[in-house]
């Protein structure tokens, strides 16, 4: 990267802290004044950094218009599909992606498991919302009052003995994935299938979407799947970190996947 165009770059992490006069700008940069007006001039024509009445400069709406239009147009299945193959071929069970919509969690990615056993899932269906181990981290993720509400107005199926049996049950479950920042599903949808999920969040933390590994006990049994946790937790947290930006995309990586 050129020297100009990494000091720059470098103003603007500096005026994301607050308004900054030219000479904080010099001073940060290691340069005379002069360099630093150049640049904020050249980022101020393109809407980068405005400069106030007090002659002190910020972040400009144009970077905050970029940043949006940047979000709205991420898609996290493209991100995570090298990434969701990646970890079926370390682990060789189903992986899933969902996100939550409207009231519904949905499936928007899966990778096949490597045995003639098949889930019964498909991309487009949503999934069973009280048990579902990447439903329940979407809906963690909600504030108290939409999950209080939530939970109120759902069913509540038994789909075996081990299935979410109300509003007070599930709003615990939901507590205890916030606390601990994971999910599983232990025969609670189907008693002969497991599942462990791990979150995907967004530049603010939010969660905004969820990504599981699925295997039936006759191939793993249910502690055998969660010693499987810390792999689907680094998972997600790459995907995380490429979703949100905190970390470069090695393509070199997606190549190999």
């Amino acid at each position: 990267m050129s020297q100009t165009v990494d000091r720059a770059l470098s103003i603007l992490p500096l005026l994301a802290e607050g308004p900054a006069g030219l000479g904080q700008v010099a001073d940060r940069l290691g340069v005379h004044k002069s360099t630093a007006l150049r640049l904020l001039r050249t980022l101020h024509e393109h809407g980068l950094v405005y400069r106030q009445s007090d002659q002190r400069y910020r972040l400009g709406a144009r970077l905050f218009a970029l940043a949006q239009e940047a979000m709205e147009n991420l898609d996290v299945r493209e991100i995570a599909h090298p990434h969701l193959v990646r970890l079926n071929e370390q682990c060789g069970h189903t992986v899933h992606l969902a996100v939550h919509e409207e009231d519904e969690v949905l499936y928007i990615d899966k990778v096949e498991s490597r045995y003639p056993v098949r889930m019964y899932s498909r991309i487009g269906r949503p999934v069973a919302v009280t048990v579902a181990a990447v439903a329940k981290l979407l809906l963690a993720d909600l504030p108290e009052h939409e999950r209080r509400a939530l939970a109120e107005k759902l069913d509540y199926p038994m789909y075996t003995s081990r299935s979410t049996p109300g509003p007070a049950a599930f709003l615990r479950e939901l507590e205890k994935v916030r606390e601990q920042g994971w999910a599983a599903d232990l025969g609670g949808h189907e008693e002969s299938v497991n599942c462990v999920a791990a979150p995907v969040r967004g530049a603010d933390g939010r969660v905004v979407a969820a990504m599981s590994v699925s295997a039936p006990s006759v191939v793993v049994t249910a502690d055998e799947l969660l010693a499987l946790l810390p792999l689907v937790r680094r998972t997600a947290d790459a995907i995380s970190g490429e979703y949100s930006g905190r970390t470069p995309v090695h393509h070199a990586d997606k190549d190999t996947a």
